[in-house]
């Protein structure tokens, strides 16, 4: 199998593996025990707090570990909307872009409909760029919150977010940025780019499912959005996931390291530069989406003009080629994704789209793999679609 949806997933590096088994294998306690085995839990919790906040260049009390990357962006948008609309009600607009992650936009429309909040929701240019102008424009005196993904997961664009939570400082709004995808793959230090929250999950930099984290700026209060504890300093509870919290650890600082090296970085983009020019030679209709944006080096979005997504996604992985639409899948067909529509691309054309995401263990006979197959999925596809 030719795995090259490491957007969607990646695998579990040796180092999170490491740090796990021990605690999978050995582990009794509870960490709000208060018996050896309990302190012992509590002990790799802690430990694993300082190791992230580390990386971040943050404090330990500033970490909020989460079940991933949705909830973590939930609580953060859920919860600061919440308790600081509690204490300014005349602040109640949202602002977030039109090419967020659903984890996003779908909590952002929540706290529209049910709850009394504006939002408005930025448009990006064909590029799939937010305009700092444009996003400046949105902005008004009772905007309390806004949130943009740093790198998206589809097209791997990367928004300028300095310069966005910089709008947002000058006027007093707090500042959520979705790193899921980007963290571990570029630099993501909170203090450099001057956001107040970022989310974060393990399964994309090699870690576990079911641990992700909310970094929050010290003296920002959020309110919880689940009810029935008092874990990680009242914010969010329910017993921590002791084992795959040691395994985010391990494998954020092995992404970490990687990202700040570049090497990785240099690796990949090498890699998919090579395979969309062997995609041009197959088919030269073939669209590079977001082509001028400044993207990941990991991250290449593809439409092909007068195919069907779903039949050329099942076409490659008959042929053992794992890739992805990038957009949602409902049975029996693929949803034109919002992304490529909000950046003015067809609907036929972003039904037609395929996104490749490369990993640590791709090479060059990966890519070579992946343009055979597709020659061969497109032959099969171009004689079906002629009759």
């Amino acid at each position: 199998m030719i795995y090259l949806d490491h957007n969607a997933t990646t695998p579990l590096c040796p180092e999170a593996r490491g740090a796990m088994l021990p605690l999978l294998e050995d582990l009794l306690g509870n960490p709000s025990g208060i018996h050896e085995p309990g302190r012992l839990a509590r002990a790799a919790v802690d430990d694993a707090r300082d190791r992230i906040a580390s990386l971040l260049g943050a404090k330990p009390h500033e970490i909020i570990f989460t079940s991933g990357g949705t909830e973590s962006c939930n609580l953060a948008l859920l919860g600061l909307a919440r308790r600081h609309r509690a204490d300014a009600l005349d602040k109640k607009h949202l602002v977030t872009a039109a090419t967020e992650h659903h984890a996003v936009l779908h909590a952002m429309r929540s706290l529209a409909r049910r709850e009394g909040f504006d939002l408005t929701e930025v448009p990006v240019d064909a590029q799939g760029l937010v305009d700092p102008e444009v996003f400046a424009a949105a902005l008004r005196p009772e905007t309390i919150l806004a949130s943009v993904m740093i790198a998206n997961n589809e097209t791997g664009v990367i928004q300028p977010i300095a310069k966005l939570a910089g709008l947002c400082r000058e006027s007093g709004i707090l500042f959520h940025a979705d790193a899921v995808q980007a963290f571990g793959k570029i630099p993501c230090m909170p203090g450099e780019l001057g956001v107040d929250a970022l989310s974060a999950t393990a399964h994309k930099f090699y870690g576990p499912h079911g641990a992700g984290f909310l970094w929050l700026r010290s003296g920002i209060s959020i309110e919880a959005i689940q009810y029935g504890g008092f874990h990680e300093n009242e914010r969010r509870p329910g017993t921590e996931n002791v084992p795959a919290i040691a395994g985010m650890a391990a494998a954020a600082e092995v992404a970490v390291k990687e990202a700040l090296g570049f090497e990785e970085a240099l690796r990949e983009t090498a890699l998919r530069e090579e395979l969309w020019k062997g995609i041009q030679a197959i088919d030269p209709t073939a669209v590079r989406n977001a082509s001028a944006a400044p993207v990941l080096a990991n991250t290449l979005n593809v439409s092909f003009p007068g195919c069907d997504g779903e039949t050329l996604l099942m076409g490659l992985d008959l042929e053992g080629v794992a890739v992805s639409s990038g957009s949602a899948c409902m049975v029996g067909s693929i949803q034109a994704s919002h992304v490529l529509l909000a950046m003015g691309v067809s609907e036929d054309l972003a039904r037609a789209t395929v996104r490749f995401s490369l990993g640590r263990e791709t090479n060059l006979s990966v890519i070579e793999g992946t343009l055979k197959a597709l020659t061969r999925v497109l032959k099969r596809q171009s004689r079906y679609t002629q009759g």
